[in-house]
């Protein structure tokens, strides 16, 4: 009988593990995957595209009105209105999407399998989430603006970011050559000075703003786990709820509104005094809106780690 020798084969050992896994891959791993989901280039298209068209058509149409600039015509605010009213709505989306789209596919298991150290995990996401939303609200609230004075360009109404406007403060109407019926005298009385400065820290503001509404709905989407409930959740906070307190006496809701976090885009973005005197000035109002964020952020840090995935 034969023998057959087979020769012994040694398989080749693996390298030690060396390093810990940290921060800077967790990084690394969330920005891929933010940047490799087709959600997110769609959404940032619509912020975009919401913001900087809308506000370009209220511009345009602003400029066809001569009596507008009647009463102290704020054009900083005019440009920049579609993107902290409806932009806010577009980036919640994206805000609760960023977290919650892992729990509905299940990846958030294979997630913490590589990364046990959750806490990581959920600052990797926030500072990508955050970065990216922050950058691109800059981009989209500086070009929104210098469109919509494009549109307004002629108007002599238009605001500036290289030097001093100075704009009528109010216009009397009377009836023009030909009649109540024809087009009217405009009469321009007063002026008002706005400076770059100004105008500047209303553009910041709003894109701050933005920004801070997008880790609301962030912060909601790590305490729902569910991304229709999440966006309903920061609509509702954002949009539903100041309309319900419009309901109330009078004396009530002046001294609520300026406890809820959309009150900070209604005066951040205002360049020529202030037209609610039951808001806070802008940056005291824009901390009760980081005061939500704040909240919300460590109670959806802390579900985050307790919870099963």
């Amino acid at each position: 009988m034969a023998t057959t020798t087979v020769p012994s084969l040694k398989l080749s050992t693996l390298p030690p593990a060396t390093g810990r896994a940290g921060l800077p891959g967790a990084l690394r791993s969330e920005f891929t995957k933010l940047r490799s989901v087709r959600s997110t280039y769609w959404t940032l298209l619509a912020l975009v595209l919401v913001s900087i068209g809308i506000g370009a058509a209220i511009s345009a149409g602003s400029a066809n009105q001569p009596h507008s600039a009647g009463d102290g015509f704020d054009a900083t605010q005019v440009s920049l209105i579609a993107f902290f009213e409806l932009g806010q709505l577009v980036i919640a989306v994206l805000g609760a999407l960023a977290i919650t789209s892992e729990y509905s596919t299940g990846m958030i298991r294979t997630s913490l399998t590589a990364m046990p150290r959750r806490g990581t995990v959920y600052a990797a996401k926030l500072i990508v989430f955050s970065t990216v939303t922050l950058i691109v609200s800059m981009i989209t609230s500086f070009v929104a603006f210098f469109v919509g004075q494009a549109a307004m360009s002629g108007s002599g109404v238009s605001a500036s970011l290289f030097h001093s406007v100075t704009i009528p403060a109010d216009v009397n109407m009377s009836p023009g050559p030909q009649g109540p019926n024809g087009p009217p005298n405009y009469q321009f009385i007063g002026h008002i000075v706005i400076s770059p400065g100004t105008v500047l820290t209303a553009i910041i503001g709003c894109a701050l703003f933005v920004t801070v509404v997008a880790l609301i709905a962030f912060a909601l989407g790590a305490i729902i786990r569910h991304t229709a409930g999440a966006i309903t959740a920061a609509i509702g906070l954002m949009f539903v709820l100041p309309i319900i307190i419009q309901v109330l006496p009078d004396h009530w809701r002046w001294d609520i509104m300026r406890f809820f976090p959309d009150a900070a885009g209604r005066v951040l973005s205002v360049t020529i005094g202030q037209d609610n005197p039951h808001l806070w000035s802008a940056w005291p109002q824009f901390g009760v809106t980081l005061i939500y964020a704040a909240v919300l952020l460590m109670v959806g840090a802390y579900l985050f780690r307790k919870r099963d995935a």
